[in-house]
């Protein structure tokens, strides 16, 4: 196609006699180089807008290439030379779908032109589709939906209350009385309302206590939903949050005189291993402190695997092992398990290490 263009082009050339004196390149005058689209609907299809343009150079006009700023705009335009004085056109496709709100791109137009390149512009706002309730509440609990199912406090310390919601509507058709199971002592859990007319919508209240908790570090529950007293363990919402000790009411002194904590290093790859073995290595946990520094907690990432320091007290300038068994059984492929260490050094109570590597296929 390319080779056809060149030879036409070429012949033009001769049929219009130019000189080596003569101009050449073409030029391109549009009748705009930017379109507003105004208000565009999301559900309604790509809109189009044609840049209509004459060559009002003195040869043919080529068009190499015509580039868009991003994939949700497509170009169509004139793929045979321009004659002078003839015209051509830019058709420009936006596909508004999942992309409500204002846009603005553009698309970039290299011909034989004196520049080499011009731009042209579109922009417009994209209306949002009405969106049904499926849509709205993606997340099924059976008489319930919900926009998310999973309530996330993120770091919260010992001695920490807080509280958060999780929206939902009644889908059933009917009134519904909403319960709980599987409550753990540092939450707590209420339906606002608690009982939910049809196509009502209430909120889930949760409640953390930080100082509830048996043990520094993350902590993942499941709280079951009931409906009308009847018991039942298909539909949940989870709750997490990582708890860590607070510092904040330790003097000047006590901070400069506190344990701090470093390893050897904080990953360890072993490799290619065959499914099966057991990978075992042992990380140093040194205290670089000036006070003993306490192993609060130390938990893996996945029941495959297993970490247990030598003691849970580490005197100022001495190290002690912290040995890693990963359990390849049935764990094919790239691997990336963490161990959670958490401390009282106040500057890094909380440390992650990692043991990674790849398991092979039994033959």
């Amino acid at each position: 196609m390319r080779y056809s263009i060149r030879l036409f082009t070429a012949a033009l050339f001769l049929i219009f006699g130019f000189n080596a004196g003569a101009q050449t390149t073409a030029d391109m005058a549009f009748d705009s180089m930017d379109h507003d689209f105004g208000k565009v609907k999301e559900d309604a299809g790509p809109a189009n807008f044609n840049f209509n343009f004459k060559n009002t150079g003195k040869v043919p006009l080529v068009i190499s290439a015509v580039n868009a700023s991003c994939g949700c705009t497509t170009p169509e335009w004139s793929k045979e030379p321009v004659l002078p004085g003839k015209s051509g056109f830019i058709k420009v496709s936006y596909n508004p779908l999942n992309r409500p709100g204002r846009f603005d791109k553009t698309i970039t137009v290299a011909a034989n032109i004196p520049k080499g390149s011009l731009i042209l512009k579109i922009s417009g706002d994209v209306v949002p589709k009405t969106l049904s309730v499926t849509e709205q509440y993606p997340i099924d609990l059976g008489k319930l939906r919900m926009l998310n199912n999973n309530l996330s406090f993120v770091r919260i310390k010992n001695n920490e209350i807080k509280t958060d919601s999780l929206k939902f509507i009644n889908i059933s058709g009917v009134s519904v009385k909403i319960g709980f199971k599987g409550v753990l002592p540092y939450t707590t859990i209420k339906s606002v309302p608690e009982n939910v007319g049809a196509n009502g919508i209430g909120f889930f209240v949760v409640t953390f206590d930080g100082s509830k908790v048996p043990e520094l570090g993350y902590q993942n529950t499941r709280i079951y939903v009931t409906y009308n007293g009847e018991e039942n363990y298909n539909y949940g919402i989870n709750v997490s949050a990582t708890v860590e000790e607070d510092f904040s009411k330790l003097t000047q002194k006590e901070l400069q005189n506190a344990p701090q904590i470093e390893f050897n290093e904080r990953v360890y790859d072993f490799k290619d291993v065959t499914e099966g073995t057991k990978v075992e290595y042992t990380f140093k946990i040194i205290n670089k402190g000036k006070s003993n520094l306490l192993i609060r907690s130390v938990k893996a990432s996945c029941g495959c695997t297993a970490a247990n320091p030598a003691t849970n007290v580490v005197k100022p300038g001495v190290s002690t092992d912290l040995k890693v068994v990963f359990d390849s059984n049935g764990k094919v492929g790239l691997q990336n398990k963490t161990i959670t260490i958490i401390s009282n050094d106040p500057n890094s109570s909380t440390s992650i290490l990692r043991i990674s590597g790849n398991v092979l296929q039994k033959k």
